[in-house]
C-alpha cells in the first residue's frame, strides 16, 4: 500500500445506518464497504456488536464482518457496547474494537444502560479476555471517549472527567483511546485544548483519532484543529448519514467526500480517489430511498482544473 498522510476510518455503515429508519439489505451493504475499498478507504466500521431487537439495522453485522475481511488491506472495525458483544466481534474476526464510555453518565446510562463504573467493568473484563487469545488473533481494542465536548442530556461536561476516564480505560488495557464529539456541540478552540489535555496524561502515541459530527457546521473546522494537535485519524460518514440515537438532537457526522476533498486539495494524502468516492455516494443514495444525504462536494461537483493532491496550491 502507499503511505497515506491521514486515515480516514469510514463509519457509516455503523453510524449512519443506525440513526435512519430505512434498513439497508446486506448485499447493498456489502456493495457499499467493496466500492469505498476500491476507491481507496482503508478502515471502515462495519457495524455495531448490539442487540437485533434495539437496533435491527445493525442484526448482521457478524455476516458484514466476515464479509469485509475478505477485501484486501481492508481494517475492518465494529463497535461493542459490552463483553458480550466484544466476543461476538472477536469470534467474526473484526481488526479493532470500539467501546464508547459516555462521559456524560447521563448519556451513558441511556445509550450502554450502564454507569460509568459498570462500562468500566466491562472494559477489564475485555481487556482480560483479549489477553487470552494468541496474540494474532488479537484485535486492537479502543477506547472510545463520548460526548466528550458536550451532551445533549447534561449540557456541560467535565473535562477533568474526560481525562481521569480516558487514564483510566488506558490503565485497564485499552490500547489507545480517542475522542468522540456524539453531540456536535465542539468548536476548534476547544478540540485543540482537550487534545493537548488528554495527550498529556495518556501518551501522543495512544490518541491519535478523533470523532466529529458537523451539527452545527464547524465539522471541518474542528478536523483542521485536530490535525494541528497530531491527531492523524479522522471518522466520517459518506452522505453525513448518522448520529446517535440515543442523544436526541445530535444529527450528522462529517461528511467523508468533503473532508476527502479538503484534505486531497491541501496536498494532504489520504489515498482515496475522491471521483470513485462521488460514485459511491450515488450507489448508496439508491440503496436508501428514503433518506437524505448531504455533502457539499457532491452537489456543486469537483473545481474545474482539479487534480488529486495539488488543486489550489500555488505553483
Amino acid at each position: 500500500m502507499s503511505q497515506i498522510d491521514i486515515l480516514i476510518s469510514e463509519v457509516g455503515p455503523r453510524d449512519g445506518l443506525q440513526s435512519i429508519e430505512s434498513i439497508m439489505s446486506t448485499q447493498d451493504k456489502k456493495n457499499w464497504i467493496q466500492a469505498e475499498a476500491k476507491a481507496g478507504v482503508r478502515e471502515i466500521e462495519v457495524g455495531s456488536f448490539v442487540p437485533a431487537k434495539l437496533l435491527p439495522q445493525m442484526a448482521d453485522t457478524a455476516d458484514l464482518v466476515r464479509y469485509a475481511k475478505t477485501i484486501p488491506n481492508l481494517t475492518v472495525a465494529a463497535l461493542v457496547p459490552n463483553f458480550i458483544g466484544a466476543k461476538n466481534a472477536i469470534d467474526a474476526g473484526v481488526d479493532k474494537m470500539c467501546l464508547p464510555l459516555s462521559v456524560s453518565e447521563t448519556h451513558s446510562k441511556a445509550n450502554l444502560k450502564k454507569n460509568h463504573s459498570q462500562v468500566l467493568e466491562e472494559v477489564k473484563i475485555i481487556s482480560q479476555y483479549i489477553k487470552t487469545l494468541d496474540e494474532n488473533d488479537r484485535p486492537e481494542f479502543e477506547g472510545n471517549l463520548s460526548t466528550a465536548f458536550g451532551c445533549t442530556l447534561e449540557g456541560k461536561v467535565s473535562e477533568k472527567a474526560v481525562l481521569s476516564l480516558g487514564v483510566k480505560m488506558m490503565e485497564l488495557g485499552c490500547n489507545e483511546v480517542g475522542l468522540s464529539d456524539t453531540t456536535g456541540y465542539a468548536n476548534p478552540a476547544q478540540i485543540k485544548r482537550l487534545i493537548r489535555l488528554l495527550k498529556k496524561e495518556v501518551g501522543n502515541e495512544n490518541l491519535t483519532s478523533v470523532h466529529l459530527h458537523n451539527t452545527r457546521g464547524l465539522g471541518l473546522a474542528n478536523a483542521l484543529a485536530a490535525l494541528d494537535e497530531g491527531i492523524t485519524t479522522l471518522d466520517s460518514s459518506l452522505g453525513g448519514i448518522g448520529g446517535c440515537p440515543f442523544a436526541p438532537g445530535a444529527s450528522g457526522n462529517i461528511v467523508t467526500e468533503d473532508l476527502v476533498f479538503m484534505l486531497e486539495a491541501m496536498g494532504i494524502n489520504t489515498g482515496i480517489d475522491i471521483e470513485a468516492l462521488l460514485a459511491v455516494n450515488q450507489m448508496v443514495k439508491k440503496a436508501l430511498p428514503n433518506e437524505e444525504l448531504y455533502g457539499f462536494t457532491i452537489d456543486s461537483g469537483l473545481p474545474k482544473g482539479y487534480a488529486d493532491g495539488g488543486w489550489g496550491l500555488t505553483d
